[in-house]
């Protein structure tokens, strides 16, 4: 099988059998698209038959990559290349994968972005429902910092999705991962607005709509996340002066929120939808921090180190 061949069919794999987000399949698409062209210039016998694959040629890969992308990048990479050469050994295509003797680059994990209650209030509420665009923003930025969704979450919405008469939503989380999360009260009347005015948004030419997406853009079609982030981004800096804002931080400032309140991070983790408890712990930290600030502004025994 040649490494053209494997990648089309690793991807199918990808997106039909282990239903991963299309970010995901573009994405290991993508890196091992990029080893197929490292290997025209280098090695023309892994181009030809995925069998001459070798540690030594994934190392040269990764090296020449390691020039121009970050760390993370680079994790993603290995995890790439790991993810595909184990397919090709689980299908005996392979005997071993030299994948598996990469070393894992190590990244710092920084503590989430953060916003305080009165300014994730504040861009929250800088939203005005009295326009149709700015009740879909107030949806929006209610429904991120509400109840925590991620960016593909929000846009993937159905009106369908959402029960406001009971309060929750159905949202499709990573690898197809269906779970209910709780609508607050002010998000409860935001889409409520937005509901309301959603039908005279439609688009300049066809005056058409999508029929079924919750959240629209201007044109009437499905709201997609580079519109999102520009949303977040608007508010942001209006708001609280946060130009830096960006949707997940919302997501974060949600999970710490609810953590400072006496949530359990059993909780958190089926809110926000994570796989792993281990993702949910970072809110601790940041939490932890908090604290730790508070205590040396405040505490007599605190300032008396000084």
């Amino acid at each position: 099988m040649t490494l053209d061949e494997a990648r089309e069919a690793f991807v199918l794999h990808l997106r039909g059998e282990r239903r991963c987000s299309e970010r995901t399949v573009s994405e290991y698409g993508s890196d091992i698209g990029g080893l197929a062209d490292f290997a025209k210039g280098t090695r023309v016998d892994a181009l030809e038959d995925v069998r001459a694959i070798d540690l030594e040629l994934l190392r040269a890969w990764l090296g020449r990559l390691s020039r121009q992308y970050s760390a993370a990048s680079m994790m993603r990479k290995v995890a790439a290349v790991r993810t595909f050469m184990r397919w090709l050994r689980k299908r005996k295509i392979i005997e071993h994968s030299p994948a598996d003797q990469l070393a894992t680059p190590k990244v710092r994990r920084g503590l989430p972005t953060l916003l305080s209650v009165d300014a994730a209030k504040e861009v929250v509420e800088t939203a005005d429902p009295s326009t149709p665009m700015g009740a879909r923003d107030r949806s929006c930025l209610e429904l991120l910092y509400g109840s925590g969704l991620r960016v593909s979450e929000l846009c993937s919405l159905d009106i369908a999705s959402v029960d406001l008469r009971g309060a929750t939503a159905r949202v499709m989380g990573k690898g197809s991962k269906e779970r209910i999360v709780p609508l607050g009260a002010p998000t409860v009347r935001a889409l409520e607005a937005w509901l309301r005015v959603r039908a005279g948004v439609v688009r300049s030419r066809q005056k058409t709509q999508d029929p079924v997406a919750l959240l629209l853009t201007v044109r009437g079609a499905r709201l997609f996340p580079r519109a999102v982030w520009d949303i977040v981004h608007k508010y942001g800096t209006v708001g609280a002066g946060r130009s830096d804002l960006h949707p997940h931080a919302l997501r974060h400032t949600c999970a710490t929120h609810m953590l400072d309140g006496g949530a359990d991070l059993r909780a958190i983790q089926e809110l926000l939808g994570h796989a792993s408890l281990s993702t949910t712990q970072r809110y601790a930290h940041v939490s932890v921090g908090h604290l730790l600030r508070a205590y040396d502004a405040a505490h007599p025994m605190a300032r008396a180190k000084r």
